[in-house]
């Protein structure tokens, strides 16, 4: 595997691009099976996860082709609905797929989807949003299998506003017969431009970004082509952000909405730091040495639950005692020990995550456990002495595309280095 080199020490200076959406741009290809003809999606990231998205919609018989960052998806063969083990067990999202089988084949077949070990994330609330929609699913020797003679609208509340259960939804439903309500959905920024996709090819969605999303079945969405630009990634905006601040720097992020990384900004101003936007940009400096805060991690809009490794890194140096609580997922603080290993003194305590800002990290080994716990490590090397090597990278191409280059752009010393005898 490859590895991650960071020496620490360099202010960050000059400005940043940020990519499309991996949140946003996962579902949208997964919707990409509804249509019969061509999808057409811009601003596509170079990522991992990615790859392993056209890889399952080319195993369910898509034709798929990547032009820099537009992504061309043929969906007039698509003739299978089983989806490939392998596959599946790489990445969670995988599971998006559900929703949109089930509309086109009235059935679907997979392996329980992997992913990130960050803790439970149940698939229950999707198969119990799909049923309410008239699917009948069973589960055995580890696989999922849903069938149904058609699909029918009906009134679905969800007990958590589960992002990727709204999506599913929504793509099973734009095809059912009848009226879907979907209440207590998820209101992510990803749901909307979701939504801007279905409709785009003909589907009739209305109230994404609201907690009540409402989705009149059709029989039929466009063969003709459809052309969608996926919006830029919040979350690797933040981490930006955050590379800013930890390094008492100097960055323009370009290629934002800013109000999707309000949480992020309000409380960066909060620790001390210097944060302007204009035109689609913002541009972060830090004056002083910043101040801890506590923080708890919520569903949209609320601060975002993969920004807590990035925060908790830049509190590893904050002054004073910040708390830290993730009400999200149970296992998300894997990270923890690798900072440690760095310096920081951070305590746990369930859920809650008691971090000691110190005066300096130390480069040390350590590993990237998930993907935005490797984003943590990248900017605690970035502010530590001497050198910090992070293994286990794959995490991080999963989600940041060209991160080591990007920040090379701002004078920050990253190489990577490719094992290439296979072992570590």
């Amino acid at each position: 595997m490859d590895k991650l080199i960071v020496m620490g020490g360099t202010r960050l200076k000059g400005s940043i691009s940020v990519s499309g959406a991996k949140n946003a741009v996962l579902p949208i290809m997964a919707a990409g099976i509804l249509n019969d003809g061509e999808s057409i999606i811009h601003n596509v990231p170079n990522l991992e996860d990615v790859k392993v998205m056209i890889k399952v919609l080319e195993a369910v018989g898509a034709k798929v082709k990547k032009e820099g960052t537009t992504l061309i998806i043929d969906s007039s063969t698509v003739n299978s609905y089983e989806l490939s083990d392998s596959l599946v067990r790489k990445m969670r999202a995988s599971n998006l797929v559900m929703g949109a089988l089930a509309a086109k084949f009235g059935t679907f077949k997979t392996l329980y989807p992997g992913g990130c070990n960050i803790g439970s994330r149940p698939i229950d609330l999707h198969l119990k949003g799909l049923e309410r929609l008239g699917l009948k699913t069973s589960e055995g020797h580890g696989y999922i299998e849903g069938k149904s003679s058609g699909l029918v609208g009906n009134s679905i509340h969800l007990d958590f506003p589960s992002v990727g259960a709204t999506e599913n939804i929504m793509m099973a439903a734009c095809m059912a017969k009848g009226k879907t309500i979907i209440r207590n959905a998820a209101r992510e920024p990803e749901i909307v431009d979701l939504q801007n996709f279905l409709n785009s090819m003909g589907a009739n969605v209305k109230g994404a970004g609201l907690d009540v999303i409402k989705i009149e079945g059709v029989k039929k969405l466009k063969s003709s082509p459809v052309e969608h630009t996926v919006i830029p990634d919040r979350i690797e905006a933040g981490t930006h952000m955050v590379a800013a601040a930890i390094t008492g720097g100097d960055v323009e992020i370009k290629n934002i909405i800013v109000e999707h990384v309000e949480p992020v900004i309000s409380k960066l101003r909060e620790c001390g730091a210097s944060i302007s936007n204009y035109n689609n940009c913002v541009r972060v400096t830090v004056p002083g040495r910043i101040r801890a805060n506590d923080f708890r991690t919520l569903p949209y809009p609320g601060f975002p639950t993969d920004m807590q490794p990035q925060i908790m890194a830049l509190m590893s140096l904050a002054q004073g005692t910040s708390v830290i609580s993730e009400s999200i997922f149970d296992n998300r603080f894997k990270h923890v020990d690798e900072l440690r290993r760095m310096g920081a003194d951070i305590k746990v305590e369930g859920r809650v995550a008691i971090v000691t800002g110190t005066e300096r990290l130390t480069g040390a080994f350590v590993e990237a456990t998930d993907l935005r716990a490797g984003a943590a490590l990248v900017l605690a090397g970035l502010a530590a002495e001497d050198a910090t090597v992070i293994e286990n990278i794959y995490h991080i191409d999963r989600g940041y595309d060209n991160l080591e280059k990007k920040y090379s752009q701002l004078g920050a010393k990253i190489i990577r280095v490719s094992n290439l005898n296979g072992s570590n």
